[in-house]
């Protein structure tokens, strides 16, 4: 007997939803309760009235799985809709890092010159560090910190992916 594994895939949702209390706390839930995991997560209001938030969200999983995952969250009352980027067609994503690299001589200026190939700012700076603003796709966040790992990465705090559909049309 052999049992075939599907493939997993990383999947950007994006919800509106009800800005109440609790929303955020039953989603989360709902991944929790059945074993998914979510590695992003961002929320934010999104109408002058405050009314409604949009949730982002980044999981991982095979086809099945994620299309119980939208299923799921559907059936949410204060959720008004998701849409999986992922497969709505072409969408544009970003994260923002925060990264902190201590260093002096030559690793500082090798610190400096991987930020201007990575297109990073000074935010700011002390005799022995940088804090350097980053923003761009998950990957590309991912190897800049890799990068600053070998120079003297000291911490680094990231906000999570946003994403929107392109084009003129809303989510």
């Amino acid at each position: 007997m052999h049992i075939q594994e599907e493939l997993s895939q990383r999947h950007v949702l994006s919800l509106t939803v009800s800005n109440e209390a609790g929303i955020l706390a039953r989603i989360a839930g709902l991944f929790t309760a059945r074993g998914y995991n979510i590695d992003s997560l961002t929320v934010a209001d999104i109408t002058d009235d405050h009314a409604i938030s949009r949730i982002t969200i980044v999981t991982n999983g095979p086809p099945k799985v994620i299309d119980q995952i939208i299923a799921q969250l559907d059936r949410l009352v204060p959720v008004h809709k998701v849409t999986d980027l992922t497969e709505a067609g072409p969408f544009v994503e970003r994260e923002l890092a925060l990264v902190k690299v201590a260093g002096v001589g030559e690793d500082r200026i090798e610190a400096l010159r991987l930020a201007d190939v990575f297109r990073a700012k000074v935010v700011d700076t002390t005799i022995e560090s940088f804090i350097f603003e980053i923003t761009g796709t998950t990957e590309k966040v991912d190897n800049f910190v890799g990068l600053m790992r070998q120079i003297g990465l000291v911490e680094v705090g990231r906000t999570g992916v946003v994403g929107l559909i392109r084009g003129k049309e809303a989510n």
